[in-house]
């Protein structure tokens, strides 16, 4: 065989790890399979006896059901999966030195799942006693973006996992394989190093005027054909006007914070969306360590942002004065877009045609536990986070974003900005997601698909919107902070809509899962046919496609099993590279590529990840680690304020000397009594359940909660208000 690492391409099927497959024989598990792969699985594994392990009754498609007949099986009982019976002949096979193929039955599931192997039969399968190699396995050509060349890669992609000893495997252990074979074959499509600005210019020249952006401010609308001859005219001016090789953007979400990060990227520069509601300090220290003398913005806007650190008016670029003076420049562009081919635009304006690790874009963290951090992307990140988001949505051509979120939020630059343009999908903005009534108006108006938000945002709709307004929505994505149940109820309640929580970080592009609805069986399908779950309420759904994950334990940093909750780790082809000119923070957080996101996390049985809290968001107490969001969920409900629009009250940990830490209580909404009110309230979280140790040690009125514009919970301004309150600390 083969190094491991050396890929083994056989029809229509590249093996990774081909070198691992023992010559002994093991029971082979893989994630999912076709015809095409179980005929190469064979190839591969030629000249070994081989027994394949069949569910029984399943609806195969007939050229696997006539392959696998025609030789040697055992029958995989499905109402019995841990059936001893079928054990003791897996268990036979392999002692007279059998290779046992277990055949995944078809099931339904969402595009790019990890596995199509439901969990109990990967338990049975686990706990046969007999050495068993795992195979991910996965259609390539599900996840393909319409702008994506075919250039002959293969269909499918797998990868062998390590052998795991008899008596050693384990549904978690397995998944960890799967995860590992579903980022190694990712990383290696061939698009993932096509330059960012090139997949633009495919993408909005393949859909020219029958994709747009609707502005909702002004109303006004603009194709994408127009968009792109804009992006390249005023690409030129920068190119020009400048020396440095990153822009500031100073815009909300509209046509002018489009068009202008579109030329920037064109112009072979960098992007940096400076974020204008953090304070003069983060601003400040943002424009300074990104090295910029032109920043894009409009005049209005200027006027509007008074208090934003302003640099010299010679080193503002003003859309509304600039853009026409290039009119002729657009004309132009649009004519020579129109005739030239993608390929040909893109060497005309001096475009690589790889972008890979080069840097795309610096987004600045939101800093809710810290100073902002500057977050290196690149191309090839940008393009891996599109390629996933756009793998695990059904979205249509006729299907229109709705882009609210800031563009210097992570969540807001990869799936507002890129991900419409190359996709061709129509985009409608607000500059503000502060305004619940006039985006669903908007929603309502323009029949919108898609709407993204947070927790915090979304509650604004409750009361302020009417049902109707949101009829048109296909999916509701929410993300940065944990989502309450009382919300989804009943957000679901009035609007018929489940939101679909998910989660990432701007390290990660910034999607690695999120929710959506469980696939429903057609009237053409078994009715016994297995269905994987893709919702789970409370959870953050699977990871999105090319993801690998470790659970480590928080203390010792030690890997332990999936389903055990500690810090969760990631790696793939979306991860950054690191921290802007901060080896000491990189170093911290990302070592052999793989990514410590800060967060406490376990994965269940069916793939699906569950946050239990932030590292930050945790308090140690006599020894035990105590989950803030837990203790706020506990709180809300017991106040019964777990449906309010706004956020009402926050729990902060503070340094104790017997304890290690404290728990304060920051509220809205405290009485003149606080002591008989925190009395009250003890008694009733205790009979809720929570433990003792849980329960603050004082109530802090304070006047409003801190929330940074992202939405998330702003952790270092409650501190300050609890220290205030305590009187150990001053605003």
């Amino acid at each position: 065989m083969s190094d491991p690492v050396q890929p083994v391409r056989l029809g229509q099927v590249e093996f990774l790890g081909a070198a691992r497959v023992p010559e002994e024989p093991v029971l082979l598990l893989p994630s999912w399979i076709d015809f095409e792969l179980l005929q190469q699985i064979r190839a591969l594994l030629q000249g070994r006896s081989l027994v394949y392990l069949v569910p029984d009754g399943a609806a195969f498609d007939p050229l696997i059901a006539e392959l696998v007949m025609a030789g040697e099986a055992i029958p995989f009982i499905r109402e019995d999966p841990a059936s001893a019976a079928t054990a003791k002949l897996v268990k036979a096979a392999v002692a007279e030195g059998k290779t046992v193929l277990f055949v995944p039955e078809p099931a339904l599931g969402l595009s790019g799942a990890v596995s199509k192997v439901p969990a109990v039969q990967i338990h049975a399968l686990a706990a046969m006693e007999v050495p068993l190699l795992p195979l991910y396995a996965n259609s390539m050509g599900a996840g393909r973006l319409a702008v994506e060349k075919d250039i002959g890669e293969a269909a499918i992609g797998a990868r062998f996992g390590d052998l795991i000893p008899a008596g050693e495997a384990t549904l978690p252990r397995v998944q960890a394989a799967f995860f590992d074979g579903s980022e190694e074959t990712f990383s290696r499509r061939s698009i993932l190093d096509v330059n960012l600005g090139r997949l633009l210019i495919r993408g909005l020249k393949r859909v020219g005027a029958n994709a747009r952006i609707i502005d909702g401010l002004d109303g006004s609308e603009l194709g994408y054909d127009k968009v792109l001859a804009a992006g390249l005219a005023l690409a030129d001016f920068i190119r020009k006007d400048t020396k440095k090789d990153r822009v500031g953007i100073v815009l909300p979400p509209g046509k002018g914070g489009l068009i202008a990060n579109l030329a920037v990227v064109l112009a072979g520069k960098t992007p940096v969306n400076l974020n204008f509601t953090a304070g003069r300090d983060a601003i400040e220290s943002a424009i300074s360590r990104s090295d910029m003398d032109r920043y894009i913005t409009a005049d209005p806007f200027v006027r509007k942002q008074s208090t934003f650190p302003w640099p010299p008016n010679r080193e503002l670029i003003l859309l509304e004065r600039l853009l026409p003076k290039l009119k002729v420049q657009c004309i132009k562009w649009a004519i020579l877009s129109k005739i030239l081919p993608a390929s040909m635009l893109a060497r005309k304006i001096g475009l690589p045609s790889k972008g890979g690790e080069r840097e795309a874009s610096l987004l600045f963290t939101s800093g809710s536990s810290g100073e902002p951090k500057g977050v290196v992307l690149t191309h090839r990140n940008f393009v891996a986070n599109v390629v996933q988001f756009s793998t695990r949505l059904d979205m249509d051509a006729d299907d229109k974003v709705v882009g609210c979120l800031p563009l210097f939020h992570s969540f807001g630059c990869t799936v507002t900005l890129w991900y419409p343009m190359i996709e061709g999908l129509s985009l409608v903005t607000y500059p503000s997601p502060l305004e619940p009534p006039k985006i669903a108006e908007l929603i309502e108006t323009h029949r919108a698909s898609l709407l993204l938000g947070t927790a915090t945002f979304l509650r604004g709709y409750l009361r302020r919107v009417k049902a109707e307004q949101l009829a048109p929505l296909k999916y509701v994505v929410a993300g940065a902070e944990k989502l309450p149940t009382r919300l989804a109820e009943a957000f679901e309640k009035k609007f018929n809509k489940q939101i679909m929580e998910g989660y990432g970080l701007t390290e990660t592009s910034p999607v690695s899962n999120f929710n959506v609805p469980d696939v429903v069986p057609s009237s053409t399908d078994p009715d016994d046919i297995p269905v994987i779950p893709s919702y789970r309420p409370g959870a953050v759904g699977h990871f999105v496609t090319g993801m690998s994950v470790r659970i480590r334990n928080a203390e010792t940093g030690e890997n332990q099993p999936l389903n055990e909750a500690g810090v969760i780790s990631l790696r793939g082809a979306n991860v950054f590279t690191g921290y802007l000119n901060d080896r000491k923070r990189t170093k911290e957080v990302l070592e052999d590529g793989w990514f410590a996101t800060g967060d406490m996390g376990r994965i269940d049985e069916d793939g699906i990840l569950h946050i239990e809290g932030r590292l930050s968001r945790f308090s140690k107490i006599a020894g035990e680690m105590v989950p803030h969001e837990t203790v706020e969920d506990y709180i809300t409900k017991a106040m019964g304020i777990d449906s309010d629009d706004e956020r009402k009250v926050a729990v902060v940990g503070l340094p104790d000397e017997s304890k290690g830490e404290l728990l304060y209580l920051i509220s809205t909404v405290a009485t003149e009594t606080l002591n008989q009110e925190l009395i009250d309230l003890r008694y009733t979280l205790l009979d809720l359940g929570m433990p003792s140790l849980w329960v603050p040690k004082q109530i802090i009125p304070v006047e409003e909660i801190p929330i940074l514009a992202s939405g998330k919970l702003d952790i270092q301004g409650c501190e300050r208000l609890a220290k205030v309150g305590l009187g150990i600390g001053s605003e």
